[in-house]
């Protein structure tokens, strides 16, 4: 693609790329060329429309923002608030206070800590250290 760039873009290389052509050939290069152009130039002064229009409506809300006293401060913090979390943790099902009086809390999801486990291996019975 950028040896095509490069001979489209060259005068002289383009002239030498397409000495073989007709005089309609070229026409119909020339003609489906200035269509593409025309598409482009359509497609810019719509994106500068929309782009106007944007800029329109965010003056309009800053007005309106402005006369109920508000700033983009107050926006943001509200934005703050709405991502928090929403759930609820989860319950503790267990309770095991250790030999240095470490207390350990455990909803019984995911892998068992190795002080229950421990807990457990020495003879004692996970329901003694259930949360009731």
């Amino acid at each position: 693609m950028s040896e095509f760039l490069d001979i489209l873009t060259h005068g002289r290389r383009l002239q030498g790329a397409v000495k073989e052509l007709s005089i309609e050939e070229l026409e119909s290069v020339q003609e489906k060329l200035s269509s593409i152009i025309e598409k482009r130039k359509e497609k810019a002064l719509e994106n500068e429309k929309a782009e106007q229009e944007k800029k329109e409506k965010l003056a309009a809300i800053k007005k309106q923002m402005e006369e109920a006293g508000l700033n983009v401060e107050d926006l943001q913090a509200l934005n703050t608030d709405t991502n928090k979390k929403v759930g609820k943790k989860r319950p503790v099902k267990y309770k095991l206070i250790d030999k240095s009086g470490n207390e350990h809390l455990w909803t019984g999801i995911g892998r068992m800590p190795r002080v229950y486990k421990d807990a457990l291996d020495s003879g004692k019975s996970l329901d003694e250290f259930s949360v009731k």
